[in-house]
């Protein structure tokens, strides 16, 4: 592949990263002018609901409080996902590879904005049927791509394929 392809590549990328940062941030925008200090809005009831929370911890209400160790983890996640995006193959086959690569970027990016900016995330999505944990866009973008990045990993891609991924998108016996 040439450079200017692979350029593209990361451009698209990129702009999926900026995209999905901007949904994430204009679902949190909305919901806290229609939201905040409102009572939630029942979309099916006793099933799933709008519900304003200012969490000031992760998933499932761990880690209150710990900014440093937020900063820490979206520099880290991010150094991970960028390193293990630039050693994938631009090749269609790994495309759900590096999708998922740009949602996990997105999300964790969208949550950072809110720590940095709020001192908390914004969530809001309630499915108050089962009682699970109020969540946003961002946290759908990080849990449904990594849940997808490990059973790609797990189930669908082969040995041959981990050796192209870290041979730097180079097959065995290529000089590309």
């Amino acid at each position: 592949m040439n450079i200017s392809s692979r350029i593209r590549h990361y451009v698209t990328a990129a702009a999926g990263v900026i995209l999905g940062i901007i949904f994430d941030q204009v679902t949190k925008y909305l919901v806290v002018m229609n939201l905040k200090g409102q009572k939630p809005f029942v979309i099916w009831e006793n099933v799933f609901q709008l519900e304003y929370l200012e969490n000031r911890g992760a998933a499932f209400g761990l880690f209150q409080e710990q900014r440093l160790f937020f900063y820490l983890s979206v520099i880290l996640i991010c150094a991970l996902v960028i390193w293990f995006y630039s050693r994938v193959p631009m090749e269609k086959k790994f495309l759900p590879l590096r999708i998922c690569a740009v949602l996990i970027t997105a999300g964790a990016i969208g949550n950072f904005l809110d720590r940095v900016r709020l001192n908390y995330v914004v969530d809001f999505l309630y499915f108050k049927l089962i009682d699970f944990p109020i969540f946003n866009v961002a946290d759908i973008y990080v849990t449904v791509s990594a849940f997808a990045f490990f059973v790609l990993l797990a189930f669908y891609y082969k040995e041959k394929d981990f050796e192209q991924i870290f041979s730097g998108g180079k097959r065995r016996g290529n000089a590309d």
